[in-house]
């Protein structure tokens, strides 16, 4: 597996970027991903998210989808998009140092 650097912690990734071991993930690798994705700041409604999908997947062992986010959250799939521009379970899961959720091409 390719390695690379984040937030100063040499972390395993998958090809498309995505973290290999969720354990390797701090919120300063979620600072940093989230810039790269284009979200300059993390609001206490992205952490919401994010804290949910990273609860979400330690129970599940996988990414949460869409659906299990809104319905888990109470956030809306609008606010969603809002929050995570240009697909948000797979912005969210790479934020969130989670694999790619399954059914996201």
């Amino acid at each position: 597996m390719p390695t690379r650097v984040i937030a100063g912690k040499t972390v395993e990734v998958d090809a498309e970027g995505f973290m290999v071991n969720p354990n390797e993930w701090n919120e300063a690798i979620a600072i940093e991903l989230a810039k790269e994705e284009g979200i300059e700041e993390l609001t206490p409604e992205h952490w919401k998210v994010i804290n949910f999908c990273r609860q979400s997947a330690g129970a599940t062992g996988k990414a949460p989808t869409l659906r299990t986010i809104t319905a888990g959250t109470g956030i809306s799939t609008k606010e969603l998009f809002a929050l995570f521009p240009k697909g948000p379970a797979k912005k969210v899961a790479r934020i969130a140092g989670l694999g790619k959720p399954e059914g996201c091409v």
